[in-house]
Parts: C-alpha cells; structure tokens; sequence
C-alpha cells in the first residue's frame, strides 16, 4: 500500500510539474507575443459571409463594438509552443506522446496558415482559407496518425462501454481520421465568444488527464495537464474582455490533440460525453447549414448556437460561463463512465 500510494505521489506531481511548467512557459512568452501581434498588426478580421454564403447579419450585429477595435490573433501560437516544447523535452514518449503532440502541431500548422490568410487578407468574405480546405487538409493528417497508431502502436480495436472491445482491424485507421477531424471542426466552431473555446478546451483535456492517470497512461495525463496549464495562461488573458484570440491556430491544435487523446484512451465513445458542448456547437452549425440548402430557412437565429443565446438576449458572459459549467458536469460524468464502463 504505502509502494502504492509513494508511486501515485511520483505520478501526481511530475503531472503537477508538467501542467505548471506549461503554464510559467506561456506566462513568459506572452508579453513577446503580444508586442510581435502589435508590432506587426495580426488583427483579426470579421467574416461577413457565412459557410453557405449569406451574409452574416446578425453575427455582425452580435459582435460590431468588438471589432471597432482591433484585437490580435494566433495567440494560439503562445500555447501550442508552450506545450511543445515541455512535452518535448520532458515527456515525450512512442506509444503515448508521440501522437498527441504530432497531432497538436498538424492542426496548428493548418490553422497558421488559415490565420495568416486573415491578417493578411482583404477581411472580405469568409476571411481565411476555404471550410472545404481545412477539412481535406485535417483529413489527411488524421489518415497519417490513424495510420501510425494502427501500423506502429498495434491498435485494431475499439472500447464499447459496458459491452468490451470491439475489433476493427484496418478501419481503426478511417476510426482515427474521424475522430481527429470531428473534434478538430468542434472546437474550431466552439471559438467564437472570449474564453469559450479555451475553457471547454481545459475542462474537456482535464477530464481525459484524469482517465489517463487512473488507467496508468501517466505520461498521457502529463500531456493532457500541460494542455491545462498552458491553457490556464491563456485564459487569463482571454477571459472578457479578451487581450486576444487563439485563432484557428490554436483552435484546430486543440481539437486534433482532444481527437487523438481519446483514441489513446480508449475512451473515443465518451468523446461526445466529455465534449458535450463542443458536440453541441457544432451540431447546431450542422442543422443551421442543412436546413437553409433544404428547406430555405434558419433554425437558429445565427449559428452555432452560442450566438443565437446572444441574439435572444444572454450576455456575452453568462453564454461563456455557463458553457463551462455544462462541459464541467459532463467532463465529471465521463470520467465516472469510464470508470463504470470498464475502460479503467
């Protein structure tokens, strides 16, 4: 017992360690972000067309004193770095790091690029890089890790709660690809209102630190506690009235990591759990689009949903920190079923 309990108190402070490492990393590095971001004026520009090629009106409306000033983006690069560079050089491993952090730099890249197309951009229209683009190219990423983890790591089944393992074989690969780029598009689409989009993001990689620890992937919970930590910097500088923006940059690393995190775990069918919100953003995106190319109008008054809170009257505020208190009771939930499901 006392073995027992001296190893879990190695495990829970070297995760301590990473997650405030993360944390201390991003703290310094944000005051050279943000003289670069005013240096160089990485201000984010406004989408006036929606994905189906209306204007967004009520968006525009919603956020107008928003953009009258200018407020930087790709602060995502703060904490990608960060992350980077602790899981790096102090928690780096084949079987449980490797992916994740691939993963987080795939997606950022992608989200670099579409951020830089922003700044750099005539701000007309969708303000970046083409939906239909970024999905093939997160696509493609989730194919070459999906591969990876089938090919290299020996993978080829799926946990089913209460039920077992379910084998797939060579499918785990497309499995893979699925679950990087739906949570990769779910988090993008989440990042909409200051702090929203981070703090679903920490509670959701907290949750899944704690499955990890519990099933013994320490070095799983290490990587999921710096996302945390370095989160937990950025956030206090996003909270509203947000310093910055992550962008798709940060926004896309996100997502792409939480996918793969969960097919390490095991746990891909609790991804919807865990990231309930982030399921509903995106679910709304989804019924607004078909609605308007089937049937010719609006569900929401503007989607996703957390700007149709907006438009009936919720402060910007109260839509954030509710959504946190919605994806903490879900993150709790998980883990509890993961627990009583049999994946621990």
């Amino acid at each position: 017992m006392n073995f027992t309990l001296e190893v879990l108190t190695d495990e829970l402070t070297r995760t301590f360690l990473l997650s405030l490492g993360a944390f201390l990393l991003a703290m310094f590095l944000t005051p050279i972000y943000t003289f670069m971001a005013y240096r160089f004026k990485f201000w984010k520009k406004q989408r006036t067309e929606s994905t189906t090629g209306e204007q967004l009106k009520v968006f525009t409306k919603l956020h107008a004193n928003k953009f009258k000033r200018n407020i930087p983006t790709m602060a995502g690069v703060v904490f990608v770095l960060a992350i980077t560079v602790v899981t790096f050089f102090f928690n780096l491993e084949r079987s449980q790091t490797w992916l994740p952090l691939a993963a987080l730099v795939g997606g950022a890249l992608v989200g670099l690029l579409d951020d830089i197309i922003n700044v750099r951009g005539s701000g007309k229209g969708v303000a970046g890089l083409r939906s239909q683009l970024k999905f093939l190219m997160i696509t493609v990423i989730g194919l070459g890790l999906g591969w990876f983890f089938y090919d290299r790591l020996d993978v080829t089944a799926v946990h089913i709660p209460f039920y077992g393992d379910l084998a797939l074989g060579w499918l785990i690969v497309p499995l893979f690809a699925f679950a990087v780029v739906a949570a990769g598009n779910a988090v993008n689409i989440s990042d909409g209102l200051d702090g929203l989009a981070g703090g679903l993001a920490a509670i959701a990689f907290g949750g899944f630190g704690v499955i990890a620890l519990l099933q013994g992937n320490v070095m799983i919970a290490g990587f999921c506690f710096t996302v945390v930590g370095a989160l937990l910097s950025y956030l206090w500088f996003n909270i509203y009235p947000a310093r910055f923006f992550m962008g798709d940059v940060g926004s896309f690393a996100l997502g792409t990591s939480l996918g793969v995190v969960a097919m390490l775990t095991d746990t891909l069918l609790l991804l919807p759990v865990i990231g309930f919100v982030f399921v509903i953003e995106a679910g709304s995106s989804l019924i607004q689009i078909f609605s308007k190319k089937v049937f010719k109008r609006k569900v929401f008054i503007s989607a996703p949903i957390h700007h149709h809170l907006e438009a009936i009257g919720w402060p910007e505020t109260k839509v954030t920190m509710r959504f946190w208190v919605i994806a903490a009771v879900m993150s709790f939930l998980g883990v509890m079923l993961a627990i009583a499901g049999g994946h621990i």
